[in-house]
């Protein structure tokens, strides 16, 4: 785990030094504590001076708590909006609010970062090729998801066809109206 926090830190620490606006935008915030759950998962989180992250301590006051959906690595694969708008801030508004801006509008140029490495060309290339690649992995998601809900829907009888809820929903509005009916013929008698 102790790896992966190493990872994460390197990561992003290398998205903000390459965008000064979002290192300015954090650098109020410095010594601010934020703890990420994600799940079983909860790493805490340091603003340093210099607007850049370090491991927070656990055992000092969180500032800001921000709550991942279960589902957050698929989301953050197949439509990121989605998954920036199911995640739940606590603590503090305009550290959370900060923070909600910065991750959202942060971007990794790949192509930049790749041009250092193989050249302008190749890197030019090779980001056009990943973007292509990313664009038909979520569209094949996306057509595996509507497959398993046909399969479970339609074959297995997993789950109940729209159609067939809302046939038994009009069976049964029917019903009760029927028997509202009877039980004013009832009363009558």
């Amino acid at each position: 785990m102790a790896g992966i926090d190493q990872l994460l830190f390197a990561g992003l620490n290398h998205l903000l030094r390459n965008e000064a606006w979002a290192r300015e935008r954090l650098r109020p915030f410095s010594g601010a504590q934020i703890l990420i759950v994600a799940g079983p998962f909860k790493l805490n989180l340091l603003i340093d001076e210099q607007g850049l992250l370090t491991k927070g301590a656990a055992d000092q006051p969180v500032d800001v708590t921000l709550t991942l959906p279960a589902d957050a690595p698929l989301r953050f694969l197949l439509d990121r909006n989605s998954l920036f708008s199911s995640v739940k801030l606590a603590g503090a508004a305009d550290v959370a609010e900060s923070l909600a801006f910065v991750f959202r509008n942060l971007r990794w140029d790949v192509e930049g970062d790749l041009a250092g490495v193989v050249g302008d060309i190749p890197a030019r290339r090779i980001s056009l090729l990943g973007a292509r690649l990313a664009g038909e992995l979520q569209d094949s998601a996306r057509k595996l998801g509507v497959n398993v809900v046909e399969y479970a829907t339609e074959d297995s009888a997993l789950l109940a066809p729209g159609r067939d809820i809302d046939s038994l929903g009009r069976a049964v509005d029917t019903l009760r109206d029927d028997l509202a009916r009877l039980e004013q013929r009832i009363k009558r008698l």
